[in-house]
């Protein structure tokens, strides 16, 4: 009797203990890769949001000024959130997404549509993938970055909630401007990177005459991946982050330069705004006409690889013939899902299992047509 009324006790006072440390998990935290117990006490504690509508493309979709009056930067706050895409640092330091930087897709993708003028496909696409791995599909937030820290032994879910700080699912190695997370700070931006021998800075005064253009994007990434290679032994280069590196390198073309100027070439003076300060330049215009990854290809011709990784330490990179490349699009699609989606949720229940749902349809809806990919339904239909 007295076991068993022990054992009984034991369970209450841990439920309380472990019930006590949820209010510090936040609202946008991430469930994915969550236990089934520690979504069993999360879920009650979170107030259940169904998925917006997804925004549809621009009606006006010209150049336009974008840093005007009701758009003033401002510095961070405590508690501000900033994290490894400089283009959403800038938009919350603007204000065109949240300042506090937790931001619900719907509020992504209206943004960078507005703001750089993202063709709505890509602008889907890149959002939900986001979401899917790095937002809460419960509450409908997505924290742009930052660690949020955990505390005491009994908190619920991992010691740190890092939004798309989180690594190997959507940001990932070789960054032009973050290390590599095995390095420790994968989210700021690294000064160092940017400007010191053989990096940004450097590599657009020796290819292109002070400016960041196509030759010297192809010529970085191709020189971040050797250095992965070469110094970090869990370096990994597989599907999704294959196609995310690339489009890291041409996106500061696409979404960085003045739509009023003619040529995609990026100035170190403005690059150093988006980069280090998530600042538009004054007088910023968007893109002149949407536009999404283009250049990708431009990137990867001089230096082409197989998806891959370092399987045994350093300069141990061996491709990995089950990724997807440029070449098998769908397979990136159906990898993404049944893969990465499946193994950080894999038995959903309830209104997590709903909105799962809803938010892999939206971003089936970001894949052009032309791909022929065939829709997947891991979870079933609403």
């Amino acid at each position: 009797m007295f076991t068993k009324s022990f054992a009984t006790l034991l369970t209450i006072i841990t439920a309380i203990v472990y019930l006590s440390t949820v209010t510090a998990f936040p609202a946008y935290g991430s469930l994915a890769g969550l236990s089934q117990r520690e979504l069993d006490v999360i879920l009650p504690t979170l107030s259940s949001t169904k998925p917006g509508t997804t925004p549809g493309p621009l009606k006006y979709n010209g150049t336009k000024l974008i840093y005007d009056k009701d758009h003033e930067w401002q510095p961070t706050k405590s508690g501000d959130i900033r994290g490894p895409c400089p283009g959403l640092n800038t938009l919350a330091s603007h204000g065109y997404l949240p300042r506090n930087g937790v931001a619900t897709p719907a509020q992504i993708i209206n943004a960078v549509q507005e703001c750089f003028n993202m063709e709505n496909l890509t602008a889907r696409f890149l959002t939900y993938a986001a979401f899917l791995v790095d937002g809460n599909l419960v509450t409908d937030l997505l924290s742009i970055g930052g660690k949020t820290k955990l505390t005491g032994p009994d908190s619920p879910g991992p010691a740190t909630i890092g939004g798309l700080s989180t690594h190997a699912v959507f940001e990932g190695d070789s960054s032009m401007t973050r290390a590599d997370d095995f390095f420790g700070d994968n989210s700021s931006f690294n000064q160092t990177l940017f400007n010191q021998t053989q990096k940004f800075v450097d590599f657009s005064n020796r290819f292109g005459d002070g400016l960041y253009n196509l030759t010297v994007a192809a010529e970085l990434r191709n020189q971040r991946i050797k250095e992965s290679i070469a110094t970090n032994p869990k370096f990994d280069f597989t599907s999704p982050r294959f196609f995310t590196a690339y489009a890291e390198s041409v996106f500061p073309l696409n979404f960085f330069v003045d739509g009023r100027n003619p040529v995609r070439a990026l100035s170190m003076d403005n690059a150093t705004l988006f980069f280090r300060d998530m600042k538009f330049p004054v007088d910023f215009h968007r893109a002149a006409a949407p536009i999404g990854g283009k250049g990708l290809r431009d990137v990867f011709a001089p230096y082409p690889i197989k998806p891959g990784k370092n399987i045994n330490g350093i300069n141990t990179y061996t491709p990995d013939p089950t990724s997807a490349d440029f070449d098998t699009f769908c397979l990136l699609y159906t990898d993404f899902v049944t893969k990465t989606v499946g193994s950080l949720y894999p038995n959903p229940q309830g209104v997590l299992r709903t909105n799962l749902i809803i938010n892999l349809r939206n971003f089936y809806s970001g894949i052009d047509a032309d791909e022929n990919c065939t829709e997947i339904f891991p979870y079933g239909k609403v």
